[in-house]
């Protein structure tokens, strides 16, 4: 018999105790025991297994040499554009590069020169003041 929610038997049947609205109880489910999988099962798990990780070792493996072919392009795109710029500035008759900019020294320090880090003097200029300034030996 089936019965729809608004019926005396449904949803809203008034019953004595029994609290689930007039329904009988649900009929028990027995639990399934546990079955170790079969021999095919775990040939099958483990070939599924190396698939995936085969296959994720030639994604990389694809991105990392995309990658490198990027870098290899850009590398040879900046390489051609120094050329350019140098054969300009040597038609201009502009020593440096850039046309009216001075040529930067080669010990410059950029984080120094955007205000990141302080310039720090030279070594050889803090040798003979540390040396001045360290306290003798415990042995003399």
């Amino acid at each position: 018999m089936v019965s729809s929610p608004f019926s005396k038997s449904g949803l809203f049947a008034k019953s004595g105790s029994t609290g689930n609205f007039g329904r009988e109880p649900a009929a028990t489910v027995v639990p399934q025991h546990y079955l170790s999988p079969t021999s095919r099962e775990l040939r099958a798990q483990a070939v599924h297994r190396l698939q995936v990780g085969l296959l994720g070792l030639a994604g990389m493996l694809l991105l990392v040499g995309l990658a490198n072919i990027i870098m290899d392009r850009a590398r040879i795109n900046d390489d051609a554009a120094a050329e350019v710029a140098a054969a300009s500035a040597a038609a201009a008759g502009v020593s440096g590069g850039v046309p009216g900019t001075a040529p930067q020294s080669p010990t410059r320090d950029p984080l120094a020169d955007i205000g990141v880090m302080p310039d720090l003097p030279a070594a050889s200029e803090t040798a003979p003041d540390a040396a001045a300034n360290s306290p003798a030996p415990a042995g003399q």
